[in-house]
């Protein structure tokens, strides 16, 4: 690999424009050499406004090419299987947004591609990215609350989004509904802070009362873990509310913390202590950074990991997971795992 990382990134639409490009634009040792997009018009715009110096219409050609190192996939979940797979085979690392799949089974397949090719597979799940939730993090992994018992987490949406016009909202590109959209993530960084902890059984109920969607527009979910913890998960993209919720809440043995506003309390000779660290950002710039924040660890993740393939089994269980709580909502009980 040249000194500088050069990135490839397929599909050119909002989250790509808003988020990944102009980010990797900002980092010095890295290139974008080239977009790829079904609709090359859109490419080109695209390539033309970032300053980018290729274009590409079919995948396979960018996965071919010599002088990119890494591909950075920002499509529907439906196309990722396949264009994660062609992008690894091709020798290349791969970035690839959130969710990692549709189901557990096209993960598994991603996973042992990577390990297959020997190259990084990272799933884009910004929210542990956030400021917030890496600082909390280090006070988890520190064991500073205690075996954490209890977590809770959510992100309920306000009415009105423009969710219904988006492929988010068709199962067969997407996979679900909010449970694969704002859900998943809340299961990610719920687990992760708490240490990484596999799940025993999943109890879920989804509901689409409001949205008229074919998919589900609210989920609320339970998950029994096999250290004897448990992790709720609330979603919802139609909330008849003035405003927005998103929010993780951890309970320990030796204390409790809150996420969005980061609070931190502690039981230290008998009273329960303010732990909290000074937070410099604003709540809008922690979820704008948590995306500069991700895609320099995976950047970090290829020129770093002196040749060692990270494991992908946490994104892998994430999806497990998934599978349950549809699974568990369709037959209106608890989903025991192996």
């Amino acid at each position: 690999m040249t000194e500088k990382l050069r990135i490839g990134i397929v599909g050119v639409g909002a989250i790509a424009q808003v988020a990944h490009i102009p980010i990797w634009k900002k980092i010095d040792d890295v290139e974008i050499g080239a977009v790829c997009d079904t609709n090359k018009n859109k490419a080109q715009w695209v390539a033309d406004k970032f300053g980018i110096p290729k274009i590409y219409d079919d995948p396979t050609d960018l996965f071919a090419a010599e002088d990119v190192d890494a591909i950075d996939i920002c499509t529907p979940t439906h196309s990722h299987l396949e264009l994660v797979t062609g992008a690894l085979s091709a020798g290349k690392h791969v970035l690839v947004e959130k969710p990692m799949a549709r189901n557990h089974e096209e993960s598994v397949k991603m996973a042992q591609c990577a390990a297959k090719y020997g190259k990084q597979l990272m799933v884009a799940m910004n929210v542990r990215y956030r400021r917030d939730a890496m600082v909390l993090k280090k006070f988890t992994q520190n064991g500073e609350l205690g075996d954490i018992f209890y977590g809770k987490t959510g992100w309920l949406r306000r009415r009105g989004s423009l969710v219904s016009k988006s492929w988010f909202a068709k199962h067969e590109m997407s996979g679900g509904g909010v449970f694969m959209d704002l859900g998943i993530q809340m299961l990610d960084v719920g687990l992760w802070l708490m240490g990484e902890p596999r799940a025993a059984s999943v109890s879920a109920t989804t509901y689409n009362n409001i949205g008229g969607l074919s998919v589900e527009d609210s989920a609320a979910v339970f998950v029994r873990l096999q250290n004897g913890a448990t992790l709720t998960i609330e979603v919802s993209w139609t909330l008849l509310s003035d405003k927005d919720f998103f929010y993780t809440n951890l309970f320990g043995k030796h204390g409790g913390a809150l996420l969005n506003p980061l609070r931190i309390h502690k039981e230290l000779h008998g009273s329960l202590v303010n732990m909290t660290p000074a937070q410099e950002d604003s709540l809008p710039n922690l979820y704008k950074r948590s995306y500069e924040n991700e895609i320099r660890h995976f950047k970090e993740r290829i020129q770093n990991s002196s040749g060692a393939i990270l494991s992908t089994d946490d994104d892998v269980e994430r999806m497990r997971i998934v599978d349950a709580v549809y699974e568990s909502a369709r037959q209106g009980r608890e989903i025991v795992l192996d």
